[in-house]
């Protein structure tokens, strides 16, 4: 009878035991296993942060009047497999882009176009070759171009100069007018100079000789 007593005890413990661990383990980790970390330790790729496509600095107008046409055609490197460029060149799994500024949307004849592309409006022009770089998908979602855009605004600008210089030659658009806003300093100094003038204009009165 002892010995069942002691067994008994000891599985008692013992399962005691058992559910302590459980539970302290339970509030362990129980935030690596419901709750996301509000700071990540690595990059988890497809996973979009707040600013993730968002082009910060210049407009793409402004970047054009100093883009670079030589850098414009190493960024055109990365779409040489699928295209190319020169005057009668043959299509490949994109079709060939000798002045395609500025012409409509599925303008090669013969090329397999998908639908999406064909369904848009309009020409490539600088601010719809923009977005379609940027990101075909968005720009054409449906489309087959599996390419996934260039996030550099600089990227961009340069290889649309080049693109444009390969046949199509179309003026650059107008850079935004950048309005200056009056310092407070200099419109205080023009009252400073006003009330100066006027200082000093009964003593010039009295330097008159009277007649």
């Amino acid at each position: 009878m002892s010995n069942n007593n002691t067994i008994a005890g000891w599985v008692l413990a013992g399962g005691i035991a058992a559910l302590g661990f459980s539970i302290v383990s339970g509030k362990y980790f129980h935030a690596g296993k419901h709750e996301r970390p509000e700071v990540m330790g690595y990059v988890i790729e497809g996973v979009e942060t707040a600013d993730a496509g968002a082009d910060a600095g210049p407009s793409i107008e402004t970047l054009l009047q100093t883009a670079d046409i030589a850098a414009g055609e190493k960024v055109f490197g990365k779409c040489a497999a699928c295209h190319t460029i020169n005057q009668g060149g043959a299509n490949g799994i994109g079709p060939n882009l000798w002045a395609s500024m500025g012409k409509p949307h599925g303008h090669v004849a013969g090329f397999a176009y998908s639908d999406a592309l064909k369904s848009i409006p309009g020409n490539w022009d600088w601010t719809s070759m923009n977005a379609w770089l940027t990101s075909p998908r968005k720009y054409a979602d449906g489309t087959k171009m599996t390419f996934a855009g260039l996030g550099k605004a600089e990227d961009r600008a340069n290889l649309m100069v080049y693109l444009n210089a390969q046949g199509s030659n179309l003026p650059l658009p107008a850079a935004p007018v950048v309005e200056e806003t009056p310092v407070e300093g200099d419109e205080a100094g023009v009252v400073g100079d006003e009330a100066a003038a006027e200082t000093a204009a009964p003593e010039a009165v009295a330097a008159v000789p009277a007649e």
